[in-house]
């Protein structure tokens, strides 16, 4: 995502060397994001997308990697992790480890229409079950512990009212019994920009680096939150309708899911508002940061409690 390390063509070359991807013609790294150092790889066989891992370590690597070619092998648009002469997938570039993996084709959607919901759905839904049989696990990093650790570094910088909302809902998500609902590898990020689209039609899923062992329905509230909200940041009814539609042509949800739905969106704001403001705050420095705004997902748990959404 953001560039932290630096990666001058002539190193890549040299790394490149350890790969059959033919020779270096573009080297551009991408300004979003937050978390690790990625660059766009334009080849003589190819476009690529190069990843240096910032925090994740050699031992964390691999679940995410294996994952991606899990998922690939059972028709599930996501990156595919290119392997060395040595059949390796995971290296090291500039004292950093680095992959990389197939570019895939297609856009992101701003607006995403019924339609699209419908399709995000079924795609989220497809993604569950193939990662069913993977047997790797990781824990969620940044689940309910790791949000009760953050609140007292980033309540610093709130004001009152907004700790009262930080402190009363993580004491309501604490008699949450989350670890009873059907469980499994998440994405736990499809955010928009994650999602690509080519003539309307959904053709790829990136950046797996938060996936993680969880309960799909939080997987499913973090789409909502993202693809289904008006400008009032209320939930569109026709979106998330059309999403929790094409969901449940593939994977029908359990009467303990459809309870739990209403808290779980609340969940999935809690977590973004707070990993937004501890970016915002304490943020790392990086050559191509940018901070995205943490009261937008303020505004979205707070409309959460206010209004309880029913599972249609």
């Amino acid at each position: 995502m953001s560039v932290f390390t630096h990666v001058s063509e002539d190193e890549l070359t040299a790394w490149l060397n350890q790969y059959d991807l033919g020779t270096l013609l573009e080297l551009k790294g991408i300004a979003s994001g937050i978390e690790n150092t990625n660059y766009f790889v334009t080849t003589t066989q190819g476009k690529f997308v190069l990843t240096l891992f910032e925090k994740l370590t050699k031992n964390e690597l691999p679940y995410y990697l294996d994952l991606m070619l899990h998922l690939s092998r059972h028709t599930i648009p996501c990156p595919t992790p290119i392997r060395t002469v040595n059949q390796e997938v995971l290296t090291e570039l500039n004292h950093k480890p680095a992959a990389i993996v197939t570019f895939l084709p297609g856009e992101s959607l701003i607006h995403p229409t019924p339609e699209h919901c419908q399709e995000m759905g079924m795609t989220l839904a497809k993604m569950h079950l193939a990662g069913r049989n993977f047997p790797q696990h990781m824990p969620n990093p940044r689940g309910f512990q790791w949000w009760q650790a953050r609140a007292p570094e980033i309540a610093q910088f709130l004001s009152p009212v907004e700790k009262d909302l930080l402190h009363t809902e993580l004491d309501f998500q604490s008699n949450q019994h989350n670890e009873h609902l059907p469980q499994g590898v998440i994405h736990a990020d499809m955010f928009r920009d994650n999602v690509l689209f080519i003539n309307n039609k959904l053709s790829g899923i990136i950046d797996f680096y938060f996936a993680c062992n969880d309960s799909f329905l939080y997987d499913l509230a973090i789409v909502a939150n993202d693809w289904c909200m008006d400008e009032k940041k209320m939930i569109n009814t026709e979106c998330i309708y059309s999403l929790l539609k094409g969901y449940q042509m593939i994977r029908p949800l359990s009467p303990l899911e459809r309870d739990a739905w209403p808290a779980m969106l609340r969940a999935a704001a809690l977590r973004f508002w707070v990993s937004r403001l501890y970016d915002l705050y304490l943020p790392r420095a990086g050559e191509l940061t940018h901070a995205k705004d943490p009261n937008h997902f303020k505004q979205i748990l707070k409309n959460h409690r206010d209004n309880v959404a029913e599972l249609v």
